[in-house]
């Protein structure tokens, strides 16, 4: 065995995370989904006394066809793909493999699903909705800390969640994005956001009048009664004061566009939403991209495709001849 193929494979998964995230600046979330994939590759070839520097791509296409036996689903191998040649590359620059054996592999097409959207007057209808279904909202809130009905006008956790629905319909924002701004992203007197997406890369999104709204009320009347010395300054709070998490806010979302009559949907709907009426309302579509932070303009079209599907329902509903 080579010196290359030889090298131990223990520390890979370690070397290739901080790869992964110091100098991709991936997310938490990506990583841990790069690194799973991976380990189970490693382990694949492990089982058939394969080192990492020995994989070659009929072991690599093996281990995606035993995954495909299993009942994985193409965006599930497409993204497995796109694991191996992401390691595979990091792997020959790292002098762990002597070629790189994922060069020829191939992705399958996945099936292109379009989103459910809100409609319009849906998406209003959610955010009203967001302050007024408060049961089960916080974990760490009994149902004695709950504003009545005639107090959640003035309830801090109602207040926000209105804001947090707002604001992702408004913006477009990621829920990892929203749930973390600080005060200081947030221009008030230019009413934008200062936004740190994927690959730490900054933008600048503006919001509406209703969201300046909420975000006032929120400001004056809900941060400062749930602020203590968890809070920093995160512009979300949970019920105790530390920095909202986004599986929080997913629910939010999901109470929400449920009381509204929506479809189930979380913040990513919002989003999804946001950019079809902003494209319905004439928006360029590369205003668009860099509204959502969109790395490839390819992932805003999808959008065009939900607006066009769109017209055509509108087109059969409405035309005698349709």
């Amino acid at each position: 065995m080579t010196d290359v193929a030889g090298r131990a494979d223990s520390g890979v998964l370690a070397d290739y995370a901080d790869f992964l995230r110091l100098e991709k600046g991936h997310s938490a979330h990506t990583v841990r989904a790069y690194l799973g994939d991976i380990r189970g590759l490693i382990s694949y070839a492990g089982a058939r006394g394969v080192a990492v520097g020995d994989i070659d791509l009929a072991l690599l296409r093996s281990w995606l066809a035993d995954h495909t036996r299993r009942g994985a689903a193409r965006t599930s191998i497409a993204r497995q793909v796109s694991s191996a040649k992401s390691f595979c590359a990091w792997a020959v620059r790292d002098g762990r493999m002597g070629a790189d054996p994922s060069a020829r592999l191939q992705a399958p097409r996945a099936h292109r699903t379009l989103p459910a959207v809100l409609a319009p007057e849906q998406a209003v209808a959610a955010v009203e909705a967001a302050a007024r279904v408060r049961e089960g909202a916080d974990a760490d809130r009994g149902p004695s800390d709950q504003a009545d009905d005639a107090g959640q006008a003035d309830d801090p956790l109602a207040l926000r969640d209105r804001l947090i629905v707002e604001l992702l319909y408004a913006s477009g924002v990621r829920v990892g994005e929203l749930c973390g701004l600080d005060l200081g992203d947030v221009d008030s007197g230019r009413r934008v956001l200062r936004v740190i997406g994927k690959g730490d890369k900054q933008r600048t999104v503006p919001y509406g009048e209703p969201a300046a709204r909420a975000v006032r009320r929120w400001l004056s009347d809900g941060r400062p009664e749930l602020a203590n010395d968890r809070s920093g300054q995160a512009l979300l709070l949970g019920a105790k004061g530390g920095r909202l998490n986004q599986r929080m806010a997913r629910a939010v979302v999901h109470r929400a566009v449920e009381a509204a009559g929506g479809p189930s949907m979380g913040p990513h709907g919002l989003r999804h939403s946001a950019a079809t009426h902003l494209l319905e309302g004439g928006a360029d579509l590369r205003i668009v991209q860099e509204m959502l932070g969109h790395s490839s303009l390819a992932t805003t079209q999808l959008y065009t495709h939900v607006s066009v599907e769109r017209l055509r329902a509108v087109h059969r509903q409405a035309h005698p001849r349709a």
